[in-house]
Formats: C-alpha cells, structure tokens, sequence
C-alpha cells in the first residue's frame, strides 16, 4: 500500500520545510529545530485540549546516541519541540547494536506508547516483524518505508541533496589556490553503516561530482558503525593519503570524527543531516541537509490531531524543501577573497534544474518517490 499522507500533514510540512532552489539564499535550510512559529493554530488547539487529558505518550528508538550532532540530534530536536508545543510525554532509547534497537523497540511497544518511532531506516525490519503483533500501536519509521497499517512513514531525496554535495566538491578540489587543494581530481566520501539509505546518499554524490567532471575519482568507505569517531578519523585520514582533499560524511556520530579529521590535516569536509559547517570552521565546505526534525515533529503533531495515517508514505525532495545544502557563509568567512562564489552559483543553478526536472538524480535500487 502506497499511498501519499493525508493533506492535512502535507499541508503542515508545507508550513515547516524550508524552500530551496532559485538564489544562494534559498539553498540554505534552517535545520536546528522547528521554529516554534510555525506552529499551526490548529496544533495550539490541539494543546490546549490535551492539557485535560492524558498526554500523549511517545517513544523514539534511536541507532547509535544523541550527541551526535548530526541525524539523531536532529531527530530529537523536532521530538523535543512537539514537547513544547504539545505537552507530549517523550522517551528517548538509544542503543549501539541491532540487539539492543530491537530491543529497545520491543520495550516501547510492551510499555503501551501511543507513538512508537523508528528513526531511522536501521529499525524498520524490527517494526516490519514486531508491528503487526501490536495492531493499536501507532508507528512511524523515518528515512525508508514499511508497509503495514499501523505505519506512518516518511523518507527524502538524500540523493538529490548529495547530487548538490558532490557537484560542490567536484568544483572546490579544483580550486588550486586554496591550501590545502591539491592537483588530483580526487574526493572522498565516508558513510556509517553500510545499508542502502547510504547508497542512496552515494548514488548522487557520484553522480553530482560526474555531472562536473566525469573523469573525478571518488573514493568510497563505510564505518560499520554510528558512534565511532575514531573510526571516521582514520578513514578520513585514508582518503586523504589517496589523493583526496574533501570527503562528505554521512556517518552520524561517527562522522565528527571526519570533520575533526578534515581540521587536523588543514583539509576539507562536507556535512550532514544537520548544519554542521561551523562544528570545524574553516574545514566544513557546506552540509547537506535532511529536515528530520521536521519529519519527526510533524508525525507527533497527526497523532496529537488525529490525523495520523497508518499504511502511507512522503517523500520529501528537494523541491518540497526536505533536502539541501547550507549556504557556504561560515567556509566564505575563513577564505576570504578566495572563496570561490562560482560555486555557489553553480548549486543554485543545478538546485532549479533539479527541481524543474531538467536533472533527474538517479536512485538507488528501491527508493524513490515511488517506493
């Protein structure tokens, strides 16, 4: 069963998703939290109803730990505003192994949550198995799909958002006159777990860098794991000894440790799920952003509404402002004169032709808007 959410959440997200293309300042996306601004006034209704009644109760099971600074913190920051705005009970469960996810799930579902979140792509088996022994359970999964009746879920065009990270690193490594750069065309890119969301991710970096150079090098890595830095570090540091100078990280926790590797060797990195270009100024390039605050926040809201639809999906793209890049503003101040504002015309221009369709990004195998 594939069928779209209900207006009345797509109208919402409207609200909370960030527009790009058509101008450098229209690619940025602010993506620390849901402005409480934004709340509708029929979510304020919805909070003052709950305050006589019970709250609504809901867990997030999260892969690897907050403190990420990355995909899981922003995750909580939408769960942390719907707290605010709705006066939620919230449980966080946050779990390294696959023992411990399905786990931690299985907890959430015994303990009678109106709202069980699987956030991120990892936990979907889990709901897929346990889910239909738990019929009057609300679930969401966020970053893949499952199909059950009880199942909320919402996905991006990471690969359109990567598409713009490669294009972007594919041009900045051949910035000669910056230090650091040198003469390869050679970029890197290094991924937490090897599951296929993250191919997704790399299906349109490559083809972003190609579209610039088709003869660019892109050197490839997976961690295997959420919270290991130090594992991040000495794959970065690998890439680099190969040529590379600006790896893209898309490893969670284990992706600070490919920015701090990037500021160490006085080299370059790309972003993730949050802003992260001033985590390690003057090392991050630009960060491709996912709303998954966004995507978390608006689930709680259709409970707390009613309008939650068990058996659907959305797929948030770059034209509905699910995805896209930081502005370039923190990187701009540390170079200087030598920032190369080509590049940022550059997004801008591939950022419209995407939207207008004039580019399609592929997919990797079972993703997509369709699927």
């Amino acid at each position: 069963m594939k069928k779209l959410v209900s207006a009345a959440l797509a109208a919402s997200l409207c609200l909370g998703l960030t527009a790009c293309g058509g101008g450098a300042a229209e690619t940025t996306a602010a993506a620390t939290t849901v402005a409480a601004t934004e709340t509708t006034a029929a979510a304020a209704e919805a909070t003052t109803a709950a305050a006589s009644e019970d709250p609504i109760r809901v867990c997030v099971v999260y892969t690897g730990n907050l403190g990420d600074k990355s995909y899981n913190d922003s995750c909580n920051a939408g769960a942390q505003q719907a707290v605010t705005d709705f006066g939620i009970e919230l449980k966080s469960l946050e779990g390294s192994t696959a023992e411990e996810w399905e786990s931690n799930l299985l907890a959430a579902c015994e303990e009678g949550y109106d709202l069980v979140i699987g956030a991120s792509s990892n936990i979907a088996d889990y709901i897929t198995e346990h889910g239909p022994n738990y019929p009057d359970t609300k679930f969401a999964v966020i970053d893949t799909t499952v199909d059950l009746p009880n199942v909320q879920s919402i996905s991006f065009a990471q690969n359109e958002g990567s598409f713009l990270a490669g294009a972007a690193a594919a041009m900045f490594t051949e910035m000669t006159d910056i230090d650091g750069v040198n003469e390869d065309a050679i970029i890197g890119w290094v991924g937490g777990m090897d599951i296929p969301v993250l191919h997704d991710f790399f299906t349109g970096y490559e083809q972003g860098a190609k579209y610039i150079n088709p003869d660019i090098q892109i050197l490839q890595a997976f961690a295997g794991e959420w919270s290991n830095p130090l594992k991040g570090k000495e794959l970065t540091f690998a890439q680099f000894d190969q040529g590379a100078d600006i790896v893209m990280n898309v490893a969670s926790g284990t992706g600070a440790g490919v920015l701090e590797g990037a500021k160490e060797k006085g080299l370059y990195a790309i972003g993730v799920d949050l802003n992260q270009d001033a985590d390690q100024p003057g090392a991050v390039l630009t960060s491709m952003v996912k709303r998954v605050d966004n995507a978390c926040y608006l689930t709680i809201q259709s409970v707390v509404e009613g309008t939650f639809a068990g058996g659907t999906t959305q797929y948030l793209s770059l034209k509905d402002g699910g995805v896209s890049l930081t502005d370039f503003s923190v990187i701009k101040e540390h170079l200087g004169d030598k920032f190369p504002q080509e590049i940022v015309d550059k997004v801008d221009e591939l950022s419209e032709k995407i939207i207008a369709g004039e580019i399609v990004v592929e997919n990797y195998e079972g993703f997509g808007p369709a699927n």
